[in-house]
């Protein structure tokens, strides 16, 4: 009795030419919701995940970094894949070159890269 809607509504038979109804009515708006997706959410995602690998790339001694956990300070000491941080006077940590979220001062950081730029 309860499924006696849905077992007529299973039995009747697909009119003759849907197969444009079914290109209208599922795959373009699959279609759209991807393309919303990819420019609302992919793009910008690859973008910023680029910018974070340049910036990775370009740390160097002297820069004052944030990490995920955290901690601001300035750069010691750089290796491929792990950065020496003071925190404090004397207090320095070694963290893994992907933790780090970015720069603590980038106009500072800027400034001093023009400077070196003028002085080459």
């Amino acid at each position: 009795m309860w499924f006696e809607g849905i077992a007529w509504a299973q039995s009747q038979a697909a009119p003759p030419g849907t197969g444009e109804q079914l290109l209208f009515s599922v795959i373009i708006p699959i279609g759209f919701m991807f393309g919303i997706f990819y420019f609302l959410l992919i793009r910008p995602q690859t973008r910023k995940a680029a910018e974070h690998a340049k910036l990775l790339g370009s740390l160097r001694r002297n820069d004052e970094v944030i990490t995920t956990g955290g901690l601001i300070g300035r750069v010691t000491d750089v290796d491929e894949k792990v950065l020496t941080v003071e925190i404090a006077p004397n207090v320095k940590v070694k963290v893994d070159r992907a933790h780090v979220t970015g720069l603590a001062n980038p106009a500072r950081a800027a400034q001093q890269q023009h400077k070196k730029k003028e002085k080459e």
